[in-house]
């Protein structure tokens, strides 16, 4: 019993320079150095969106779509409908895809198809890419869509560097090539453009709820699409920027309660007043 207690011992002192050494190397593996573990890598410091709620882009810059055409966003908000707007790139092997993923997930679940409330609009990043590979990105898109009547409302365009450029600053999107990746560097968020061009909504993430995505358009429009039942909907909603969601207002469903139950009190009360009204000016 002895002997086996004084075993154990050694073996233990004879692993802890071992595990150290592996935690050093797991550590030196990954990239993680003593009192770095909270920093953000350089390779992302450059990388992120910033808000720019309120301002304008400029809806004349020259793109190009997946049919070889020359376009500008404002062609796509001459019928005063919101546009839905996405950078990314059509190579990307990642986030890019998982964002257009969530987006379509969103639009299948929606009621009204694409185009007939809001426009979807992709705009790569990557100069280098075609139209043509703009029309087969669409196709695979369009095809999972599987709802014909919404096919003009999906567009995906390229463009050259300073126009990319220019949109990209012009909503925050901060991205960067990745030498040692061999891919862009970017977030991911969905952008709500109003028809005149105003930043009006940030969508962030992979993963969007198809009514979020229906309000944030139906406010974006200034109440040129969606029904009376959707406006007092948005009334009573709130949207949280942290969540990127639409919750209950109480104010606003206190407020209106307290409108409703004026109203239901003066249907009740007006027939007895105009009687005793009535009765009154007959007895005099």
């Amino acid at each position: 019993m002895i002997k086996s207690n004084v075993i154990t011992k050694l073996l233990a002192f004879a692993l802890i320079p071992m595990m150290g050494s592996a935690t050093a190397f797991a550590r030196d593996t990954l990239g993680i150095k003593e009192g770095l573990a909270n920093e953000t890598p350089q390779e992302l410091k450059d990388v992120g969106i910033d808000q720019k709620l309120g301002d304008k882009i400029d809806l004349d810059l020259p793109f190009t779509d997946h049919t070889g055409k020359a376009v500008t966003l404002r062609s796509y908000v001459a019928d005063g409908k919101p546009l839905l707007l996405s950078l990314a790139y059509y190579n990307c092997p990642s986030l890019c895809n998982f964002h257009l993923n969530g987006l379509l997930d969103a639009f299948k679940q929606m009621k009204q198809p694409l185009g007939q409330e809001f426009h979807a609009v992709a705009i790569s990043i990557e100069p280098k890419e075609t139209a043509d590979l703009a029309q087969k990105k669409r196709e695979t898109y369009l095809k999972s869509y599987a709802r014909p009547e919404g096919e003009k409302g999906w567009h995906f365009l390229v463009g050259q560097q300073p126009a990319i450029d220019s949109i990209a600053k012009e909503i925050g999107f901060k991205y960067h090539w990745d030498e040692t990746e061999q891919q862009w560097a970017h977030a991911s968020a969905a952008v709500v453009i109003t028809p005149d061009g105003t930043i009006s909504r940030y969508l962030n993430g992979i993963v969007f709820d198809p009514k979020t995505v229906r309000l944030s358009m139906i406010e974006a429009s200034n109440g040129k699409v969606g029904s009376v039942i959707d406006k007092l909907v948005l009334y009573c909603f709130h949207f949280d920027p942290k969540t990127s969601k639409y919750s209950l207002y109480a104010f606003n469903v206190m407020r209106g309660g307290a409108v409703l139950i004026v109203l239901l009190l003066a249907i009740f009360i007006l027939p007895f007043w105009i009687r005793n009204s009535r009765a009154q000016g007959e007895a005099t």
